[in-house]
């Protein structure tokens, strides 16, 4: 149920209704309202034990929203070996988060935009619609009139999230044990300057206005903007993103589902190969889902931008393993790309066919299926210690973040039981084959690549 606007809110709009300001014959603050008023909160919310004080931020979220919890949550949401009944205790870590008080909140704004959120916004709900990793969103509209989600981070929540890096290097410390061969602090300082970078706003402004800029005009692809003039370090505002939760299009039929997953799938790769970067969070709560594909990607402080030579790389693995299936060549370029020691002294067959699995999706051109069965034998080969090639295995930081697709991303597409003609699709975007469009939505990306291309050209 949508929280009742009260008497003050409405005087404001009415307010904004009176500019006449028209939009396709509909006024900004109508437009805005209905936006507004589309987007069901999302959070259970629990004022029982909300956070009213920095001090409450380490009590609560030391034990819920620190490093821990963010493997908790990915634990959640990806097919595991991990039976169901040990992994559903860590469901409610994606959206069951304690708010923070009214009273906090206020604060909070008014130190950041220098005035309470009924000073700043025409319209505030002080109700959290979602909750963040590291901190919770509300939605708003602007005095000029526009419908906006503000994302507010926690006070003190960066001293809590450094103190609990240190448990990353317990994981290290085990990861050392059956895989000796891995640099494991050179692959811990690569995750802890990920989860750094996502407690300043700015950074993930930054990094939004990147992907947006990018996929603007896209026909499916769509990454709310940022406001400028309402973000900070800790505060983040941008367009309130419509579309129904994943949750919610689970209910969905499947051909709904085949079109978001396409939609998924290309921006992902779109956003590797032709940006350069990767959106390493594919977690449920980050999807809005629309009509005929469109998907609303949010949440974008776990970004990984990637050089030249780092994408070379991606290429080699590619064109060796999918392409020419040459075990000689896949074997010298996972080598040279970090992945396995060159004391590795399997033959070359062993080691191709080890690292089959993680391309099988688009090894051939056919039809492949994701599901819990596959992303679930994906993960134990990920993790099996007792495979002979596992003492060679290492994980370079270009990869660290990448292996989000293997454990994060098919699992996505596994729960909205993907299936189609992926190889394709990833032939479209592959910068080595550019293959023609293979789907009614490749189609209708060309106009947009090409407008893409035009605008690269001019620039």
């Amino acid at each position: 149920m949508k929280p009742p606007l009260n008497s003050s809110r409405i005087r404001r709009l009415s307010k904004l209704v009176n500019m006449g300001s028209k939009v396709a014959g509909r006024t900004i603050a109508e437009k805005a309202l209905a936006t507004f008023n589309a987007h069901e909160p999302g959070v259970p919310i629990d004022r029982s034990r909300q956070i009213t004080t920095i001090n409450d931020v380490a009590k609560e979220l030391g034990s819920m929203r620190g490093v821990m919890t963010k493997f908790g949550q990915m634990l959640s949401y990806v097919s595991t070996p991990i039976p169901l009944e040990l992994r559903s205790p860590f469901s409610s870590l994606q959206d069951s988060v304690p708010p923070m008080s009214k009273e906090l909140v206020d604060e909070i704004i008014r130190q950041e935009l220098g005035d309470g959120p009924d000073g700043v916004f025409a319209i505030w709900d002080p109700e959290p619609i979602a909750a963040a990793s590291i901190g919770q969103v509300h939605r708003a509209v602007t005095s000029d009139g526009a419908a906006v989600a503000v994302k507010i981070q926690y006070p003190g929540i960066k001293n809590t999230i450094t103190a609990d890096l240190s448990n990353l290097r317990l994981i290290a410390k085990g990861l050392k044990l059956g895989y000796p061969s891995m640099d494991t602090d050179s692959m811990i300082d690569e995750i802890a300057d990920r989860i750094l970078e996502e407690l300043d706003y700015k950074a993930e402004a930054t990094n939004q206005r990147k992907f947006a800029n990018f996929f603007e005009g896209h026909p499916t692809i769509v990454i709310p903007r940022v406001i400028a003039d309402y973000s900070t370090e800790k505060l983040l505002t941008t367009e309130l993103g419509e579309g129904v939760s994943f949750s919610k299009f689970q209910e969905y039929d499947q051909e709904a589902k085949d079109l978001a997953s396409e939609t998924i799938f290309r921006f992902v790769f779109r956003s590797l190969y032709q940006l350069r970067s990767f959106n390493g969070d594919p977690h449920p709560g980050n999807y809005l889902f629309g009509e005929d594909g469109r998907v609303t990607f949010l949440d974008f402080g776990l970004t990984k931008h990637f050089g030249k030579q780092e994408i070379e790389i991606f290429e080699h693995l590619i064109i060796a393993m999918v392409i020419d299936k040459d075990p000689v060549a896949f074997s010298a370029s996972i080598k040279s790309a970090g992945l396995l020691s060159e004391s590795c002294d399997l033959d070359v067959e062993q080691i191709y066919d080890h690292f089959v699995p993680f391309y099988e999706s688009v090894m051939d051109n056919n039809k492949f299926a994701f599901n819990e069965d596959y992303t679930s034998r994906l993960f134990a080969h990920t993790f099996n210690q007792k495979a002979p090639i596992a003492k060679y295995l290492n994980v370079s930081p270009s990869f660290v973040v990448i292996q989000r697709i293997n454990l994060g991303l098919y699992s996505i597409l596994a729960a909205l039981s993907a299936e189609m003609n992926f190889r394709g699709i990833a032939g479209e975007i592959w910068p080595f084959t550019k293959t023609p469009p293979s789907t009614d939505m490749g189609a209708r990306e060309v106009n947009w690549l090409k407008n893409l291309d035009e605008g690269t050209a001019k620039q």
